[in-house]
């Protein structure tokens, strides 16, 4: 997988399960106060230009404005470019949408760099000069993922760099992994992540939250580690995949015992009513408690409601036929 496939896959992810996660980071880079449970709005992703489509990262409305973030794994000469681009589609739409007269209002927008050098700026800029002579300056905010430790994320709520914290360590992984000591005390530091977030987050009852940010943390760093196996698996143990496994095979195991749970049930109620349709209704009932159970652990992993129904219509088989009467000898 590219490598900016892999960390724009997280990104978007977080986006779409968890945009409440939106909310503190809008804050620090805008130096706004929003609330922790104000309403994020999401808009098209998808925009048309003369030059064909184009796709953000993220457009949402936030309070009275409109907000546009774009999550840049590299340094990008072109970044502003792509960003006045980006915006300058997004206000048109707007602008369409709103009719005549139109007026062109620009998103507040920001760039997210999970890597940065000496040389990445702290704003990206343009200036746009008009055919009458005057001029303005496109301006987008910059933020630094590397340039906040793990007190920042903690007590600023920024929740949505954690999973990319991990990324600092890239240049040393080599030296890291070779050396028992510094193994040792990376391995201390996710242990302290690890507990800090289940902290932060299962305090407030969201357990769904947790397991997708430690599924994120450990896609991300599966991949920056997937050359040093014996490291790899001491931090996804530190940052609890052995938990999330814990988690998943409860989860499972739920729901095996559901269905048979009900197969049971069907079977005893059968046996009372004749062993035929004790055998049909119990195949029934087994079916459709299995059913619910998976479409509840579905629902609460955030799956779409139709893709669930198209997955439950696809494991519900058509009515059996009616069974010969075994007392009914062969012909």
């Amino acid at each position: 997988m590219a490598d900016n496939t892999v960390f724009d896959s997280v990104f978007k992810t977080m986006v779409h399960k968890a945009p409440q996660l939106m909310v503190p980071f809008i804050n620090e880079a805008f130096g706004r106060n929003y609330p922790p449970e104000s309403t994020i709005t999401p808009f098209s992703n998808e925009h048309e230009t003369p030059s064909g489509s184009i796709i953000d990262d993220s457009v949402f409305r936030l309070g009275d404005k409109i907000y546009h973030v774009e999550c840049q794994s590299t340094s990008d000469t072109s970044m502003v470019v792509r960003m006045i681009e980006y915006d300058f589609a997004i206000a048109l739409e707007q602008a369409l949408s709103g009719g005549a007269p139109y007026e062109i209002n620009f998103p507040s927008s920001c760039v997210l760099f999970l890597r940065n050098t000496s040389k990445t700026p702290d704003a990206l800029q343009m200036k746009v000069n008009l055919p009458d002579g005057g001029s303005f300056l496109y301006s987008a905010k910059v933020v630094k993922a590397q340039r906040y430790n793990s007190d920042d994320i903690f007590e600023k709520g920024l929740l949505l760099l954690l999973p990319f914290y991990l990324m600092r360590y890239e240049k040393a992984l080599s030296q890291i992994a070779n050396d028992e000591v510094r193994t040792a005390r990376l391995v201390e530091e996710c242990v302290a992540l690890h507990s800090r977030l289940a902290t932060a987050v299962l305090a407030t009852g969201d357990r769904l939250l947790y397991e997708e940010l430690v599924e994120l943390i450990i896609r991300v760093s599966d991949y920056i580690m997937s050359q040093y196996d014996t490291l790899r698996t001491k931090v996804r143990g530190a940052m609890g995949g052995q938990v999330l496994e814990l988690l998943n095979d409860r989860a499972e195991r739920l729901e095996r015992e559901a269905r048979e749970a009900g197969r049971k049930e069907g079977r005893k109620e059968g046996r009372k009513e004749g062993r035929k349709e004790g055998r049909k209704e119990g195949r029934k009932e087994g079916r459709e408690e299995g059913v619910q159970s998976l479409a509840t652990q579905l629902k609460e992993r955030g799956i779409d409601e139709q893709i669930i129904a198209e997955a439950i219509a696809s494991l519900t088989p058509e009515e059996e036929p009616e069974e010969a009467d075994e007392n009914q000898g062969s012909k």
